[in-house]
């Protein structure tokens, strides 16, 4: 006569199958969130400004640290080369007022450069509190693309070098890939050097 094994409770088989269902449960979860992520991406004014003008171009989002708005902290979010990442500043010049500077991220725009090219014998940064009332847009989401206003605007020549470089897409945690070329052609950038050279 045949006997049949059959499991009490017993604490070791349950104890494998939370774990199994937990495992499984953190599966589906961080399925969802990336599926969430991707249907979250909202096109931006900029976005819609590039459709319009028939420009290709990727939104890519990255994770935002509120402590960390540098364009070299959004790079490695990004997994990409911090030099093929631009930031954009507004500045100020003495004489023809508003302008704007689109450089890589890990580097400094220099007045005395900035100055030159945009004819002004000096420039500055903007005062924090003046970005969003001029552009629209608050530190760490600031475009070239879609200011309130256009203002001249002035591109770093290393962006050249490569086939696409990326630029706030006028929100914090969401990048536009594009190719420099088209860029500069929608915003009638100037190409001209704005980081002084390492000796």
């Amino acid at each position: 006569m045949g006997f049949v094994v059959a499991c009490i409770g017993c604490n070791i088989c349950c104890e494998r199958k939370n774990i199994i269902f937990v495992e499984s449960m953190k599966e589906k979860s961080q399925g969802q969130n990336k599926r969430s992520m991707l249907t979250k991406i909202t096109k931006t004014n900029a976005a819609r400004l590039l459709d319009k003008a028939k420009i290709t171009y990727e939104l890519i989002p990255y994770k935002v640290d509120e402590n960390n708005l540098a364009a070299t902290h959004v790079a490695e979010q990004l997994g990409e080369n911090v030099a093929q990442v631009f930031k954009t500043l507004v500045l100020k010049g003495d004489k023809t007022g508003i302008f704007v500077c689109v450089i890589p991220g890990d580097e400094e725009v220099d007045l005395k450069l900035a100055a030159k090219a945009s004819g002004n014998k000096s420039a500055a940064l903007i005062p924090m509190k003046e970005l969003l009332p001029l552009t629209g847009y608050i530190r760490g989401g600031c475009s070239p693309i879609g200011m309130k206003k256009s203002f001249p605007t002035y591109i770093h020549s290393t962006c050249l070098t490569f086939g696409q470089i990326y630029v706030s897409a006028g929100i914090r945690g969401l990048q536009i890939k594009v190719a420099p070329a088209d860029l500069i052609r929608y915003t009638g950038a100037v190409v001209t050097n704005l980081v002084a050279a390492v000796c």
